[in-house]
Parts: C-alpha cells; structure tokens; sequence
C-alpha cells in the first residue's frame, strides 16, 4: 500500500500542488468489484481546501487517474455500518450516499480516523460519524495542545518525503566519487559506514573539547526553545483569530451565492411573465371584433381577420414546461377557446347566409340568360367570398368541424345552382342545334329536349344500282331520308352545329376553372395535406382501348389522408355532376341529327382536352372532357363502323351499268369533308386510322362488287372506281394513303390494259384467231419460214383472212366497239378518250405485231394488210369526232 501511495502522490497529486494524508483501496457495495482507491488530500497553498478523491486503474494501461472529487464541507454522515464488530462497509452522504466496501477494517477505520482528523483541523464542521467507534474519534486534550497533536498525526501520516533537487545532487557526486557505487552497493555502504564512524569520532572529540562552549550552547538552546514556546501560543492566538474571521468570509461568500441566485430566478421569473404577457395577451379591440364584429362591411372584415389571426397565435404560442400549471394560464387559454368557438359560430353563420342571398340573386338571372346561349357569370359571388378567405383557412385551423360543414353546404347550394344553370343552358343549345323547336321536331321527331330522332340510316342498307341517273336519283332521296351522306347535308347547318359546339364548350371552359380556382382560394386548398369530406365519389367509365383513361385515381376507401388538389376535384365533380350527363346527351342529339358531325366534336374536344391539359392536367375540366372525350370518340368510331357497314351491305342492279360505286362517292365526301374539319387538328392520328379502315374496305367492296358485276364488266367497274379513288387521293394529297394511292393507281392501270386487250379482240377476231395458230406452230417448235407450208397457215389461207378485213369493214368494227365501250362506261368518270386512246396504242401495236409474224413467216410473198396505220388514225380520229 505504501508503494501505491507513493506512486499516487507522484503521479496524481503532486502535479496539483496537493498531498496524499490518508488512502483505502474500495470497491462499490453489491456490484462486481471494480477496485479504486478513496484519498483524503489537502492542498499545499492556502486557503487549504481537503477533497476526498476516487482514484482508479486505466483500462488502458498501468497507471492511475482522477475520476472524481468531493469537497470534505460538502459531506455531512461518515457511516461505518457497525461500530462494535468487524465490517469492512461504510457510506459516505455528499449529495447522495455512497457505498463502499472496503479491502480490510483496519483500512476502513485508517481512513475514517483521517476524515475525523482533518475534519478537526481545517474544516470543523459538525460533521456526524454514525456506527464509528468512540476511539478514533478521541480528542486529546485542550484546544492548544490539539493543534500539535494534529500536526503529529498529520507528520506521522507523512511517512515519505521526497529528496530535493541539491539532496539529489549532492548524492550523484558523491556516488561519482565512489566508481563502484552503482556495481557494488554493499561495498559503498561499508564504506559511507566508515566514513560515518570516522566522521562521529570527530565530532565526540571536538564536543568533548570545547564543553564550555556546548553549555553555552545549551543555554542558548533553551532560550530558543522557551522563544518558541512564546512565538506558538501567539500563533495559536492568531490562527483562533483567523479561523474566526474565515468562518465569517465564508458566510459572507455563502450570502453573496445565495443572493446570486435570487436575482438569476427573479430573472428568470421576470422572462416567464413577460413572455406570457407578450404571447398570450389579446387586446380588447380584437375580442371586441370577434364577439361582435361586422362581417358585412370590409373594415369589420379587415378587423375580424386580424382579430382572428391574433387569437390563432395566441392559442398556438408554446409554453414552457409548467405554464399549464398556471391558474392565469388555463383562465386565458379557457378564454380564447370561447372566443374561437364564439366566432366560429358567428363566421359560419353568416357565410350560410351569404349563399343563400347570393343564390337569390343569381336566381334571378337566370331568365336573362336563356334566349341566349351563354351561362351566367359567378364572378360578383366569387368577389364578394373571396373577402372571407382568410377567416376561412383561420377555420380551417381552429374548427375543422364547421369548416367542413360549410364546404359541404356550399358544395350543395351551387350543385343545384349550377344543376339549373346548366339545364337550361344545354336546352337552348339543343334548340338551336335543331334549328327552332316546332322545326326540329317536324324534321327529326324530337320529342323534348331529350327527344329521339325518327330519320331512318337503315334505308341507306338497302341501296341498289339502277344505272348512273337512276342510281344517283334513288341515292339522293334514300341519303336525305337518314341524313347521313355529306353531300346531301346543308353546309350551313353543319357550320352552324360546330359554332354552338364550340360555343357550348367555351362557355363551361371558363366557368369550370373560374369555380375551380374560386374554391381553392376561398377553400385553401393548395400545397398541405388534409382529410377527404364526405363528399360523394363521381361514378367513372373505363375508356377503351383506343383512348386513354382520364378517370383520376380511386380514392382510398378509408377516406386516409390525400392531396387537397384531389379534396378540389372532388368538390367540382359534387358541383358540376350535371356536366357530363348533360354533354352526353349534346353529344348524342348531334350525332343522331347527322354522324359525320362526330368529326366536329372529336376535333373540337379534342381541342379543349389538350388546353385544359396544359393548364392543370389533373383538374376537374381535363377530366370530364377527357371522359366526354372517350364518348366523341367511340361515337367517331361508330360513324366509320356504320360507313364501312354500307359498303358491305350494298347491292348492284343486274339491268343497268354500275360506274361509281356509292360508297366510293361517300369516302371522297368524307375525306374532303375530314381534311377541312381535322386541318391542324391535335387528333390527326384518330383520323388517319380511320382512313386505313376506310379504304381498305373500299378496296375490298369495290373488287366484290365487280366481280358480282353482270351488266359491266368486271375491268371496267375496277378501272372506272380505282381510277377515281386515285383522282381523289391525288387531290387531297393525305399522307397516310400513299401507299393506297400507288396501289389504285396501278389496279387502274391493270384493269385499262386489260379492258383494252379483251375488247380488242373482236373487231379482227379470225385475223387474232390465224395468228395465234401461227405463234403455236412456232412455239410448237416449227420454223417460222416453214409456216407457209401448214395446210391451214398457208399464204392462200392468209390472204383468204385478209381479205375479210377491208378497211371499211375495220372502221365499222372499231365504230361498234366505240359504242360498245360507251355503254360500258359511265358519264361521271369521262374515261371513254382515254380507253379509246389506250385501243388505238393497242391495235397499232397488234397490227405492227401482224406485219412482223408476215415478213418472217411469209419472206417475199408481198403480202400486206389492206389498210395501213394512217389509216387506223384517221378511222379512230372519225370515230372519235363523229361521236
């Protein structure tokens, strides 16, 4: 223990200008042992302080460190648990008590008796020792006699001292002198022995000589001693003095901390106060305007919203830990919920009775409007609200309740507002759609503003080919009767149906998004995020597979927290639910009055999606135009559907010439009629498909129809139609139909060779006949200048064949054929110079063709035609003049 009390001074305390006076090495009652050392220290300058230091092992490595102090004032009970037998626990109580257990008794009581000791001497406090037996805490005697018995125990505990700086020089020199002092410890001792004994034989000898001189010393010794004796009790007398005066320091350094810590708390206490004073004080002009404030006037407004955001930070302030225990607390916080309840009721009050008398008024306007197609306009309301939108997000804040109760009831109130407005408006739009309501209902059947119309599209099914005058004829009367073809339908009033459609749509287009940014602005209904009202779902239809859904998604079943833009859409779909079903019903009048009108409200809606779009792409007016949108379309598709249904229900006549199909008529309308709607249209793409379907099934019906073909033949029904799909496509110039234009142009062309070909074969049928049994010989394998030796080719035959075809006879053929390829052809097409130029190619080439067989077949016979090819000119120039 002494090596570690050392090693402890060294390192520990010397360096703190502090001596070790009493150690005990502990561990921590009732826990593992954690060993530490508890040492009683004083320090070496005055005022002396004593601490009880815990001293412990480095995990880290062999030495030791501080690891806490206690002030010896500061403790009040040394308990050493059992006075009359041996235990090694005691507590020491500073600011809480601690247990140790000590590694013996003897170096529990050590310790304690050095607590007791330095307590005596320093400090002399009342400091209680509980359980301590009544020997270590002996007093020696009177008061001046303690002081040296203290200084005794405190010398006593001093066992080590170290050397000084000249005690540590003046052994090095002298341990220089001896060379084997380090190498042979023994051997210096002996010799510093000796030197020893050398040097006290000295001394005796020279105190024995001068003995007078030791009285005198002597003498003067006691002298000093008795000085000593005088100049200790003055010092007693002054250290009593003193300690007095330390106590009384010391209770003036206790008065200054605890004044100190008055001022901090009454400091402290001040800022409390002021900061519920500052934070949670309304002043009386703001409860005066929320209990009975005007909320008609914009001053009362402007007073009422300061009032209210005033009261909303007051009751939002956060107290401190302990404000709620506070009776001035509770009493304002009791205010302020009365006062919000109070204005809350007041606010909502009022603002029910605003949409009433609004919703009087705009009544009373609605009979303005309905001559004309427009809707009335909400912004007068809109203005007037939007002054109460700050009390409304204070609501929205403080009462969520009302706030809720007063969406609901505005939500109600313009439902059945806008439900009229609507109506109405939609009822004149449908009168003026069909013209004036007795003409609608003579024309269509209508029957109502929801009526059906009675125009029949079935007769169209049933069309025949009687002949091209009579065809046109019978096509008319049927296409007038189902108002269907775009040639039979007035211009104007297709005009006139795409202006109000248009009209229609930008009359809501402005009243939807007037309403919509109304509601979020008066609502705050922007960035956070809040619970759904009860408000009902919008019933949605899938879109097919051609069209997108638009539809927004479903909201969560439990009504969970979402987004305040879909809390806005949800409240314009309650709103304006009459919307679409009223569209719908727009929609479907028109497309009944007449189903091309289906490209006019795909163009236009298509228009009005892509702009609604771009503004907000999930808003309620993208998303029931992108709903009506799906109808427009299938509506769309139905029109292309029921046009390729026609084609394929259609039927010839056996009595008369077929020329242009009726169906191939109505494409080129269409397509006419769709290039000039769908100019810049965002939905071209729609369009063009449509086109493939088209003329695809125009294609297919056309080649049916020829082949069907008794009266025309089937090259002349394929010529004639191909040829004026290719007019029409070269006309129109469409895209997307090159290919089918390349492709009718060359059915055209085969189809005009082949007519050619086949009709030239009458007018020199033998002549064709001979010939060809000339090219079998050939192709049989016989010499061409051996042909004139076959018995039936021979030159005598020829000639005989020749002289058949005069060139009389020629021109008469080539007249009939002219009127047979008249008959054969329709008027509509003007074909018949251009079949006719095609035959006079051809028989040049033919007779060309003849003239070779002769020369090589028949060298040097001078056999020749008997008309030349000027003359197959001028007899197909005649012809063609004559006709």
């Amino acid at each position: 223990m002494t090596a570690i009390k050392h090693a402890l001074q060294r390192d520990i305390f010397t360096p703190n200008d502090e001596r070790l006076l009493g150690i005990v090495n502990v561990c921590k009652a009732g826990k593992k042992k954690k060993n530490c050392f508890l040492c009683a220290t004083v320090t070496t300058e005055r005022p002396v302080q004593v601490k009880v230091v815990k001293v412990k092992k480095s995990d880290k490595g062999d030495f030791y460190k501080r690891q806490q102090a206690w002030e010896l004032r500061d403790l009040t009970v040394v308990d050493a648990k059992d006075a009359s037998k041996e235990n090694p626990e005691f507590d020491l109580h500073f600011e809480k008590v601690y247990k140790w257990l000590a590694s013996s008794t003897a170096e529990k009581n050590s310790f304690i008796s050095c607590i007791w000791k330095l307590n005596q001497r320093y400090l002399r406090k009342k400091l209680e020792f509980v359980n301590v037996s009544s020997q270590l805490l002996e007093e020696s005697v009177p008061s001046g006699e303690s002081q040296s018995v203290a200084g005794g125990d405190e010398d006593a505990l001093e066992e080590y001292q170290e050397l000084s700086a000249r005690e540590e020089q003046d052994i090095e020199s002298m341990m220089e002198m001896c060379e084997f002092a380090v190498s042979n410890a023994e051997a210096f001792a002996e010799k510093l022995f000796k030197e020893l004994q050398v040097l006290d034989g000295a001394n005796i000898q020279s105190i024995m000589a001068s003995e007078k001189q030791v009285n005198i010393l002597m003498q003067l010794l006691d002298e000093a001693l008795a000085e000593v004796d005088t100049i200790e009790g003055k010092l007693s007398s002054y250290e009593e003095m003193l300690q007095s005066v330390k106590d009384q320091m010391d209770q003036i350094s206790q008065s200054n901390r605890l004044i100190q810590i008055s001022n901090t708390n009454n400091g402290k206490l001040l800022d409390e106060i002021q900061f519920l004073v500052n934070y949670m004080d309304l002043s009386k002009g703001h409860i005066r305007a929320l209990q009975e404030g005007d909320l008609t006037s914009p001053r009362g407004i402007e007073a009422c919203i300061s009032a209210s955001e005033a009261l909303l930070q007051c009751m939002n302030v956060a107290l401190r830990p302990g404000h709620e225990q506070l009776a001035a607390v509770n009493q304002q916080q009791k205010l302020f919920a009365e006062l919000r309840d109070t204005f809350a009721r007041r606010l909502t009050n009022h603002l029910n009775n605003v949409f009433v008398h609004q919703g009087h008024d705009q009544s009373s306007t609605l009979s303005q409007n309905t001559a004309e197609l427009t809707l009335p306009k909400h912004s007068p309301l809109h203005r007037d609200l939007l002054r109460y939108a700050k009390l409304m997000e204070w609501l929205k804040n403080t009462h969520r309740e009302k706030y809720e109760g007063l969406s609901r009831t505005y939500v109600d109130y313009m439902n059945r507002l806008y439900e009229r407005e609507i109506k109405d408006f939609f009822e004149v739009a449908k009168i003026k759609m069909a013209g004036t309501s007795k003409e609608a209902k003579g024309k269509f059947g209508l029957h109502g503003s929801s009526g059906k119309l009675t125009g029949s599209t079935s007769s169209l099914n049933k069309l025949t080919v009687q002949g091209s005058n009579s065809r046109r004829s019978q096509s008319s009367s049927l296409l007038d009767m189902g108002n269907m073809s775009a040639s039979d339908m007035d211009v104007a009033d297709r005009t006139k149906f795409d202006k109000i459609f248009e009209q229609v749509l930008s009359e809501l287009e402005p009243l939807c998004l007037a309403e919509q940014d109304f509601i979020s602005k008066f609502f705050k209904l922007q960035q956070h995020q809040t619970v759904l009202p009860p408000l009902a779902q919008p019933e949605t239809e899938e879109a097919d597979g051609s069209v997108p859904s638009r539809m927004p998604p479903q909201a969560d079943h439990r009504h969970s927290v979402s987004s305040e833009k879909d809390m806005v859409r949800l409240m314009m779909n309650k709103i304006f639910q009459s919307i679409e079903p009223e569209l719908n019903s727009l929609i479907a009048l028109g497309d009944k009055i007449d189903s091309f009108h289906s490209l006019y409200m795909l163009v236009k809606m298509s228009h009005h999606v892509w702009t609604a779009e771009n503004v907000d792409p999930a808003s309620f007016l993208s998303t029931t135009l992108g709903n009506v949108l799906v109808t427009v379309k299938r509506n769309f598709d139905k029109c292309i559907s029921g046009q390729i249904k026609q084609m394929e229900e259609v039927k010839i006549s056996k009595k008369s010439k077929v020329g242009i199909l009726p169906f191939v008529t109505r494409f080129e309308e269409f397509a006419e009629l769709a290039e000039t709607i769908f100019r810049n249209a965002e939905r071209r793409g729609d369009l063009d498909k449509a086109y493939v379907k088209l003329i695809r099934a125009v294609f297919m019906n056309v080649e049916k129809v020829a082949s069907e073909s008794q009266k025309t033949p089937r090259d002349v029904v394929m010529m004639e139609n191909f040829h004026h799909i290719f007019s029409t496509l070269s006309r129109l110039k469409i895209s997307c139909l090159d290919a089918e234009r390349r492709e009718a142009k060359h059915k055209y062309t085969d189809h005009l060779q082949s007519y050619v070909i086949n009709s030239l074969g009458q007018p020199l049928e033998k002549l064709n006949h001979f010939f060809e049994g000339v090219e079998a010989r050939v192709a049989q394998g016989v010499r061409e200048e051996e042909v004139s030796y076959q018995l039936a080719f021979n030159k005598q035959e020829l000639r005989k064949v020749i002289k058949e075809y005069p060139g009389k006879e020629v021109k008469k053929g080539l007249d009939n054929l002219y009127k047979k390829v008249d008959k054969h052809l329709c008027e509509e097409e003007s074909l018949l110079q251009v079949v006719w130029h095609s035959m006079q190619d051809e028989f040049i080439r033919q007779y060309k063709h003849f003239e070779g067989l002769i020369g090589r077949c028949y060298p040097g016979s001078g056999i020749t035609m008997e008309f030349t090819i000027q003359d197959m000119l001028e007899y197909f120039s005649s012809i063609a003049q004559s006709h």
